[in-house]
């Protein structure tokens, strides 16, 4: 069995050690590791792969044993098994096509088990992949209700991991407590930068000579969660607002489906406001 231990605790002697010996006592044999101490924190982060014959069980309780008295956070699932993401989206659908089409190909090892929306523009894109699609219109009256249902959803289809791909609906303080470290958002700017409505026309205004976008974790605080990964293009004065518009649009996707595609191999430790991400 191939298995995916990862581990986030207080740095300190002999974690490694209690790690491989772990491995070693259940049968396994390390495939890659990876390790870093954040300096500021003094957090220790791990993520190891291993093969081993005797079964998940026995390794967990390996692990259990050898670790413990590190009080880590410590994770382990067969890699076979793929996270579930339930995606929401609103009518834009760039992001949302990128990542049913890396879906398709086998590049996203995720399971997509429904798409969320407060529109139907995208209803016959979703259904065309064999993906159930759900109508929850949102207004000031219904949020709370609405939210509370894309809640139940979560806990009845077992979702890992929600991915916001351009919902352009700000989540609540219970929402973002319940699913914390759990929500991707895909912001339309290099964070910091231009908020609010029409940013690439603003970007335009300004006479800007670089662009990007930012997928980050959801948080209570509006586009301020933990940075998972950010990309950038150059622009010149002959650049309209419709070229960063298009522009814009490409980097958002790829941004998105790259963080989609880390979150999705157990590669991102949150320390405090900060990510660390194996490549």
């Amino acid at each position: 069995m191939d298995l995916l231990a990862t581990l986030q605790c207080a740095d300190q002697p002999g974690i490694v050690h209690a790690m491989t010996t772990a491995i070693l006592n259940c049968g396994g044999n390390i495939i890659e590791n990876q390790q870093f101490t954040d300096p500021t924190t003094q957090t220790f982060v791990m993520r190891t792969r291993f093969e081993t014959s005797q079964g998940r069980e026995s390794a967990q309780n390996s692990l259990d044993k050898e670790l413990g008295r590190f009080s880590p956070d410590l994770s382990l699932r067969p890699t076979a098994v793929k996270p579930r993401a339930l995606i929401l989206v609103t009518k834009e659908s760039h992001c949302l096509r990128d990542l049913l089409y890396l879906f398709e190909l086998g590049e996203l090892q995720i399971e997509i088990p429904l798409v969320i929306s407060n529109h139907l523009e995208l209803q016959d894109l979703v259904e065309s992949h064999g993906i159930p699609f759900l109508y929850l219109p949102v207004s000031a009256d219904n949020k709370s209700a609405q939210e509370k249902e894309i809640l139940s959803k979560i806990k009845e289809l077992s979702i890992d991991f929600v991915v916001l791909a351009r919902y352009m609906q700000v989540l609540s303080k219970d929402f973002c407590s319940v699913m914390s470290g759990k929500t991707i958002n895909i912001h339309h700017s290099f964070l910091p930068g231009f908020k609010g409505a029409k940013p690439y026309h603003q970007a335009h205004d300004r006479g800007v000579k670089i662009i990007g976008a930012t997928a980050h974790f959801v948080t209570d605080e509006l586009d301020e969660g933990p940075i998972i990964e950010q990309d950038v293009a150059h622009v010149t004065h002959s650049s309209t607002a419709e070229d960063l518009l298009a522009i814009g649009r490409d980097i958002e996707r790829r941004v998105l489906a790259k963080a989609v595609k880390l979150y999705s191999e157990d590669r991102i430790f949150i320390v405090g406001k900060r990510t660390i991400i194996f490549s």
